[in-house]
């Protein structure tokens, strides 16, 4: 897992043909909007969110978010323990976030 700001982490994004964007914030705070692509998995729903990261590809590269960055920062870490190699946590989360926003 790496941690990256915002610039970094745009950037390793941009570079990366078949990166997957993850949120993992609740699905009320992804009405406020997300960043665009991102497919939501709620770490709050524990058993959900652990059904859902087992049928993903754990050779892909994956750029994680969440509102403030503590709960990516444990999804990349509970990734990294079921074998996902490539995992990139956005520091300071959704709320420093300043690109794009898909409503």
């Amino acid at each position: 897992m790496k941690n990256l700001v915002q610039q970094e982490w745009s950037d390793e994004l941009s570079k990366s043909t078949n990166g997957v964007i993850l949120d993992v914030r609740t699905a009320i705070e992804v009405e406020d909007g997300k960043i665009p692509g991102a497919t939501n998995i709620d770490i709050f729903k524990a058993q959900e969110f652990i059904d859902a990261l087992e049928k993903l590809d754990k050779n892909l590269p994956y750029f994680v978010y969440c509102k403030a960055g503590s709960r990516s920062a444990q999804a990349c870490a509970v990734m990294h323990q079921m074998g996902f190699e490539y995992t990139y946590n956005l520091e300071g989360g959704f709320s420093k976030w300043s690109g794009d926003v898909e409503l």
